[in-house]
């Protein structure tokens, strides 16, 4: 009984004395300790120099790289048939439209019978002439009325030859009013009207030849210095689509009430760009040395951008930079840090001035230009 009495009342002692012991305050150098193990880790990058082409932003409309109108070569006929409607694809030589035919087919006879008629005035004529010279050396007629059967050969061929034409010149016609596609191509517009008579050359559709799309935007004499055929663009559609091109021709003369010359630039066959959207876009011009930082170490403020520079006690403060080009995964800092600066690689957003950070094994600069961890 004694002992476990004994027993019972250490054990009480020894609850007892428990919080008192587990409530001493922290010391400066627990506190601190604890603190900087609950600070946020991050990595740390610092600046790289690379060779990135520069690049001329622009903004301008999208057109056909050359536009067909198709128009028919004769007039004064109905149109009687539509081939096609916009947006069809269409091949050199196919039938768009046909005209009414009849009138012609008509002619077409008249003219078959009288270049009938004047092929036999001139076999007549060939035969007369032929009498007459044989008769010519008995003296029964005299040389002004040879001459006459002659001149009436010549004048019998004359007709036959301009009936001839006249028949070729209705066949020509006939061949007219079927109106075919000159190029490849996209039918962009059409204004035919089934049942209207036509005159010769009006308006009955409208190609994209080749199915051919351009950017044309307006460049100021400073951008077109280091601008020539072949370099590489990019533009951005209103739909958020990209699309890559290629400059095909710098326009040779500006404007005299803009100072502005148009660039020319090539887009793929086939891509989602239509003539009349309104793309922006850049032109990569000659490399040139750009000191670059990974896009997530760049935070947008209040209109501006800034960086976090990693201090040498492990506290952070933000700083404004200048930006430039982008590409890829990086961005250009054209001002506000140098080559030798500590920036903190991602999560600046979750930063505030001063805060204490612990930093990572930072990414080498290599690493961060190639993309490798």
């Amino acid at each position: 009984m004694n002992r476990n009495f004994l027993t019972a009342v250490t054990l009480a002692a020894l609850l007892l004395g428990g919080p008192t012991a587990c409530s001493k305050p922290k010391t400066g150098a627990t506190a601190s300790a604890e603190s900087q193990a609950s600070a946020l880790t991050v990595e740390a990058a610092t600046p790289q120099t690379q060779d990135w082409p520069q690049t001329v932003q622009a903004s301008g409309p999208l057109a056909a790289w050359q536009e067909v109108i198709v128009a028919p070569e004769t007039g004064g006929l109905a149109l009687v048939e539509l081939k096609v409607d916009v947006g069809a694809k269409v091949k050199r030589g196919q039938l768009l439209a046909r005209l009414s035919d009849q009138s012609l087919l008509v002619d077409q006879n008249k003219q078959v019978a009288a270049v009938a008629l004047a092929r036999a005035n001139l076999e007549q004529a060939q035969s007369n002439l032929k009498r007459a010279r044989q008769a010519e050396d008995s003296g029964a007629l005299s040389a002004q009325k040879i001459e006459e059967y002659r001149i009436g050969v010549e004048t019998s061929q004359a007709s036959l030859d301009s009936a001839q034409a006249d028949l070729d010149s209705t066949r020509l016609k006939l061949v007219q009013t079927r109106v075919l596609a000159a190029d490849d191509g996209v039918v962009s517009s059409k204004s035919g009207v089934l049942g209207n008579v036509v005159s010769a050359g009006a308006e009955l559709f409208r190609l994209v030849r080749q199915d051919r799309v351009e950017w044309r935007p307006e460049l100021d004499a400073h951008q077109l210095t280091g601008l020539r055929p072949g370099r590489p663009a990019r533009i951005t559609l209103p739909t958020g689509q990209t699309e890559r091109g290629e400059v095909r021709l710098v326009g040779p003369t500006l404007s005299t009430s803009t100072g502005r010359a148009t660039l020319y630039v090539s887009l793929p066959v086939g891509g989602p760009g239509r003539p009349g959207m309104f793309a922006e876009g850049s032109i990569e011009l000659d490399e040139k040395p750009a000191l670059t930082l990974p896009s997530s170490a760049v935070v947008q403020r209040d209109g501006r951008a800034y960086v976090y520079l990693i201090n040498n006690d492990s506290t952070v403060n933000s700083r404004p930079v200048v930006t430039g080009r982008h590409r890829g995964d990086r961005v250009e800092i054209v001002s506000g840090i140098d080559a030798q600066t500590r920036i903190v690689a991602s999560g600046g957003a979750f930063l505030s001035e001063g805060v204490h950070v612990a930093v990572a094994d930072a990414k080498t600069a290599a690493g961060a230009a190639n993309g490798t961890k």
